[in-house]
């Protein structure tokens, strides 16, 4: 009798173990692929509801439309996994924009040098932000928090607050030309996204992003200089987001001082919605591009419903707060 009784709680503990490896799995499952099931859902979804969304020449719009907001956003990544935040991006791309207009006109500056100024500018706001930030120990928000204003405020200064125009047609081929059939936009969102993925999975730079996120004193006391290594991260997203700032200024065939306006905000919804933690030391590169074509598929799926911007805004915002709540709660899982 005490045999069977012993038996019986051997097969009850197997089984309890078997369901709590399954629910691990599938657990572990879904937090790494789950955002990828959210985008082919909501893909599915769209092309039900709206017959001219499923098509070729929406869906290279949709990336394209997001080539911007996804290269802002994984930037912003980077900056998220080591504890950071960067609001001031749209502005910067307000600011290269309008740059980059001034010396890509026809019969001008060569593109080459219009372009090499446009990324200078945007590294240059990056690594003052990092330098700020790093050597004296202020907050990030509110160093980038100044930087949105200051770069805004140079931008419109700049321009005088009105549009520049006339640009050259080798410049508008960057934004509106495309290769082998693929939009130029996407092409370039492509390269930025392969770079980006090296450098934070494949490279020492990418390994002390992740070590500065985790703990940073630990980070410190292993011999990281995390200065240095936050002044390169904050840089590298000032780079993206002038790229992104000269592909917005080539699309609309003009510089815009009001450009990139809530733009910062749409990216950091990219990462966090992509997986990437507000607590940071977790964030891939993939699941920002993932975030970025998610909101992207809405936006324009939604669009193509006659469904009214304002209830888009809505429910974007009710996404981000929802994966921000399941972050919140991985952690303290955690």
């Amino acid at each position: 009798m005490r045999s069977e009784v012993t038996i019986a709680n051997k097969n009850e503990q197997t089984e309890t173990s078997e369901k709590s490896e399954r629910r691990v799995k599938v657990s572990h499952f879904l937090g790494r692929y789950g955002m990828l099931l959210i985008l082919i859902a909501l893909i599915v979804l769209m092309s039900i509801l709206s017959p001219t969304f499923f098509t070729t020449g929406n869906l290279l719009n949709i990336v394209r439309q997001m080539s911007v907001i996804g290269i802002v956003a994984i930037g912003v990544t980077m900056i998220i996994i080591t504890t950071g935040i960067d609001l001031s991006s749209g502005s910067v791309i307000a600011l290269v924009s309008v740059v980059v207009a001034s010396l890509a006109q026809v019969d001008s500056y060569s593109v080459v040098l219009a372009i090499a100024v446009g990324l200078a500018v945007g590294l240059l706001t990056g690594v003052i932000n990092g330098t700020i930030i790093a050597k004296g120990k202020i907050a990030p928000f509110v160093v980038t928090l100044g930087m949105m204003t200051a770069a805004r405020g140079a931008a419109l200064l700049y321009s005088g607050g009105r549009p520049i125009g006339n640009l050259s047609e080798s410049f508008k081929f960057i934004g509106q030309g495309s290769l082998l059939g693929i939009p130029v936009p996407i092409i370039i969102f492509a390269l930025v996204g392969f770079v980006s993925y090296i450098l934070l999975n494949k490279t020492k730079f990418g390994k002390y992003v992740y070590a500065i996120g985790g703990n940073e004193q630990a980070a410190i006391i292993a011999g990281v200089n995390v200065e240095k290594y936050k002044i390169l991260i904050y840089g590298y997203a000032g780079l993206l987001s002038s790229i992104a700032g000269i592909i917005l200024t080539s699309r609309i065939a003009s510089g815009q001082p009001t450009a990139g306006v809530m733009y910062e905000l749409d990216a950091i919804a990219a990462a966090v919605i992509g997986g990437t933690s507000l607590t940071g030391g977790i964030g891939t590169v993939g699941g920002t591009i993932i975030g970025a074509l998610i909101i992207g598929v809405m936006n324009n799926g939604l669009d193509l419903l006659n469904v009214s911007s304002y209830w888009q805004q809505i429910l974007k915002g009710a996404i981000i707060v929802t994966a921000v709540l399941i972050d919140a709660r991985k952690n303290r899982k955690t």
